[in-house]
Order: structure tokens, then sequence, then C-alpha cells
């Protein structure tokens, strides 16, 4: 019966939060993102990367897009295909579509990227709480990807507004705990549990 419950709390809590999101300002989310883009660049999990997994923004996710043109890392993005993620190399002068789920998604004939060559893991969410836990949109994508073994290792860190940075949001047997966290006035090295 808890199971319930915590599906219906996490029901409401994403409804609420996407919400919030949704009705923010332009200009807010905008430089809300630019200063997450700023942020990361000072973050040395971000600098000693080379291949990044990434995002293209949708519903009002933190937008990155302005650290995509920076030519000194290889940017890899996601395709959505059953219940899988392909991850594929991107740079601005690809061709994009448009994805079943209506997210913005590389060429399916893009290189793809394998588990080996990633460094981190930049990962989008409805929400982030404390330990490092994510509130997804409930596909469980990330989820399946960061279970298995092959990804398990990678450096992972939520992308997440100040105000879905949550103390606490509910958590099932199977969701795997990020390893940071940021938003545009924090960084979380959940590792070290230190707050920069």
């Amino acid at each position: 019966m808890t199971l319930h419950y915590s599906q219906l709390d996490k029901t409401k809590l994403r409804r609420t939060l996407l919400k919030k999101r949704q009705l923010m300002p332009m200009n807010e989310w905008r430089e809300k993102s630019d200063r997450i883009c700023t942020q990361l660049q000072t973050s040395i999990l971000f600098t000693q990367a080379k291949t990044i997994l990434a995002y293209f923004s949708f519903r009002k996710e933190p937008d990155l897009s302005s650290l995509f043109a920076d030519n000194k890392y290889r940017w890899g993005f996601p395709r959505c295909v059953g219940k899988s993620m392909y991850w594929h190399i991107w740079t601005p002068k690809d061709a994009v579509e448009i994805g079943s789920y209506g997210i913005t998604e590389p060429h399916p004939h893009a290189p793809t990227i394998e588990p080996a060559e990633v460094d981190l893991i930049l990962v989008p969410g409805v929400a982030c709480d404390y330990q490092g836990y994510r509130l997804g949109y409930g596909g469980g994508y990330y989820d399946r990807l960061l279970s298995s073994p092959e990804w398990a290792t990678k450096p992972t860190m939520g992308i997440v507004f100040d105000f879905a940075y949550l103390p606490q949001i509910p958590v099932e047997d199977w969701d795997k705990p990020l390893q940071a966290v940021f938003t545009e006035t924090r960084f979380t090295n959940l590792r070290s549990k230190s707050i920069l």
C-alpha cells in the first residue's frame, strides 16, 4: 500500500513542479539557465570531461544549449526507442528531429556513443533531492540506463532549478541517486556532501 501512496505523491509533486516551471516567465527561465551554464563551466567534474551526455531542453527544463558550441567537448544526446535510450554524437551544425515524446533528438543515423567513451552525464528531471534522488517524468528511461552495469559507474549530475531542489522526494527501490546536483545558485557534490 505504501507504494500506491508514494506513486500518488510522486504524481502530484510532478504535476505541481511542472506547472511551476511552465509558468516561469521566459526572461527568468533564460537568466536562470544561463546561470546554471556559467556555474557548470567552473565545475571540475565538467571541465575535466571530454565526452558529455546532455539533453535538449523540453518544457522549460534548464536550457544548456549555450554550452553545446564549445567544441572542446564531444556532446551526446538521447534518442528514445521503445523502452531504451540510445546516445548519439551531435554538434550544432547537425540535423535534429522531433521524437515520439515531442522531444528534440539527434538524427537516427548520427554516430552512436558507447558507455566506455562517456565521462559525464547531465541529467534533466522534474526535481532532485538533497540525497541525489531524482524525480523524472515517469517513463523510467534514466532509471533503466543508470541501473545497467555499463552505465552505473558514470558520473551523473542532476540539473534543476532551485525551486525543484527539495529536501526529500518519494523514492522507490530501483531509484539510483545522482552524484551531484546543479541549480542556478548551488552545486552539491553528493559524493563528498559538500555544497559549493
